[in-house]
């Protein structure tokens, strides 16, 4: 598995993150929202926990859909340098080492960790995961029918990378899937199978086709992007409405 240029550009979004950061299950930790019975494990994309974009969803989501929010660090203190990709110096980062040091039997098992904390220590009563890029195999990882009984009871995964077909195959629980046109790490044949397997398991689940929107664009939301920055509104929406119904 590896990452390609298009999994880096960005533009950066107006205002201040609102949450505090701390240890969950003893990893760096992003949080934000205040209900003690529903969370949402926000799984980040290449751009890491502590990208202003991912902090400024997460808490859109907690305000919205009235949840607490934890977007851990998942790439054990590496963090992309942003001006790089401001600049479009892809060539410049290291994507294959990053990628090997942050593979599925290195990361799963500090998801694992967290989702357990959540339910666990925490107590919440109902937990939720969303990923974006990179978190869409780990929240379709966290509710596999491969780890025994879900660690989560509903996913939602936005332009999926390092997606196989299993990863749909053994889901157990309510997903939701935004999906952009335009995105060569969940092709037209990948999103075909996800459709056709989720109703063939008989999941609840939505599937939601942006048009003319490519991989990355529903966490970028870029104005200098046609229809980019209402794509995004419209998948932060859907996210919002998919938690509400599925952890309240």
């Amino acid at each position: 598995m590896s990452f390609s240029s298009c999994c880096l550009k960005t533009f950066e979004w107006d205002g201040t993150p609102t949450g505090k950061e701390v240890k969950l299950a003893g990893i760096d930790a992003y949080v934000t929202g205040d209900n003690k019975d529903a969370a949402v494990l926000f799984i980040h994309d290449v751009f890491g926990w502590k990208y202003p974009n991912n902090r400024l969803l997460a808490d859109h989501y907690a305000r919205e859909a009235n949840v607490t929010v934890y977007v851990p660090d998942f790439f054990g203190g590496w963090v992309v340098d942003y001006q790089l990709v401001e600049e479009e110096r892809f060539d410049k980062i290291d994507l294959v080492t990053m990628a090997k040091e942050n593979s599925r039997e290195i990361r799963g098992p500090e998801m694992i960790a967290c989702a357990k904390a959540l339910k666990g220590e925490l107590g919440f009563k109902r937990l939720g995961a969303i990923g974006f890029c990179y978190g869409g195999w780990a929240v379709c990882y966290l509710a596999s029918s491969e780890r025994g009984t879900p660690l989560v009871d509903a996913i939602s995964m936005a332009h999926p990378s390092w997606l196989v077909k299993e990863d749909i195959a053994n889901l157990l629980v309510p997903t939701q899937v935004l999906a952009p046109e335009i995105d060569g790490a969940f092709p037209t044949e990948l999103k075909v199978y996800t459709f056709e397997t989720l109703l063939k398991l008989n999941l609840a689940f939505e599937y939601v086709h942006y048009p003319h929107i490519a991989h990355g664009g529903l966490v970028r939301g870029s104005e200098k992007v046609e229809k980019e920055r209402e794509a995004m509104a419209a998948a932060k929406n859907a996210a919002v409405a998919w938690f509400k119904r599925q952890l309240h």
